[in-house]
């Protein structure tokens, strides 16, 4: 395939969760900004650190890039990218054009730090596909594993992923991350489940290049089997065979995916 140059798209690259994902980035390019600080990112650590949503990137320039596509297969367009995507706040109003131009699905891929927020909510069920993190159980578990902002508290998450499953009747998904900290902590999240009924749970461990050591393939197994009698579809990123696909413009791909794709 030719190399394109392309701002705010990457890939396509093979998710494991979404197939041949085209990722949509609305943050401004080479700089990491996130309300997170995860131990494991694969992007090392932030560049900016906030929970100041603003526009980065303007709709339009989204929007003509998608235009100038070449035929490529694509199973959805995928707000992610080099830090937490709903610091945007046209994810929304982007997400929109883009449903009316194309025909695949829109995922976006969030941490939930705005999840609190009822304006949000209705923004982001306008998608057909949401993944959110849900790496801890209380307050202290997210400030070890994901070290956030001060302002994002664990309770107005979780409150918030029960208020936005009621508005939301398309696929919600849910990504637990698992690393040596939380390896025995299945019970804890089995709890929060039920009050949340996703679609999707997602049992992950880093695999990708980063500061923290992955669990084994039988680790992940072994948490596994105590998700495995619940009413939802649970899959491990051990377990996925992943498609072949090669990204339209690889330096841009590798910039906020940096490994082998």
């Amino acid at each position: 395939m030719s190399e394109y140059k392309f701002k705010h798209l990457y890939g396509p690259v093979s998710s494991w969760r979404l197939g041949r994902s085209l990722g949509v980035d609305l943050l401004p390019s080479g700089c990491k900004i996130c309300t997170f600080d995860c131990v494991y990112c694969q992007l090392g650590k932030n560049k900016e650190y906030t929970t100041q949503r603003q526009v980065f990137v303007e709709t339009q320039g989204v929007i003509e890039e998608i235009k100038s596509l070449p035929d490529i297969p694509i199973d959805y367009f995928t707000f992610s990218g080099q830090g937490e995507p709903s610091l945007a706040s046209n994810l929304g109003e982007t997400a929109r054009a883009i449903k009316e131009i194309r025909s695949e699905p829109v995922a976006v891929i969030t941490n939930g730090s705005f999840i609190y927020d009822a304006g949000f909510r209705e923004e982001l069920a306008v998608v057909d596909y949401v993944s959110l993190k849900l790496d801890a159980y209380d307050q202290q578990s997210l400030e070890s594993l994901n070290q956030p902002c001060k302002q994002v508290k664990f309770e107005d998450i979780f409150d918030g992923i029960v208020e936005f499953r009621k508005i939301y009747n398309k696929t919600l998904a849910l990504q637990l991350m698992f690393i040596e900290n939380n390896r025995n902590c299945a019970n804890k999240f089995i709890k929060l489940l039920e009050a949340i009924k996703p679609d999707e749970i997602h049992l992950n461990t880093p695999l990708r290049p980063s500061a923290v050591k992955p669990l084994s393939e039988s680790e992940m197994q072994e948490i596994k089997s105590e998700f495995i009698n619940l009413p939802y579809k649970i899959s491990s990123v051990y377990e996925i065979e992943k498609l072949k696909v090669e990204p339209i413009s690889e330096s841009d791909t590798l910039r906020r995916r940096p490994n082998k794709f």
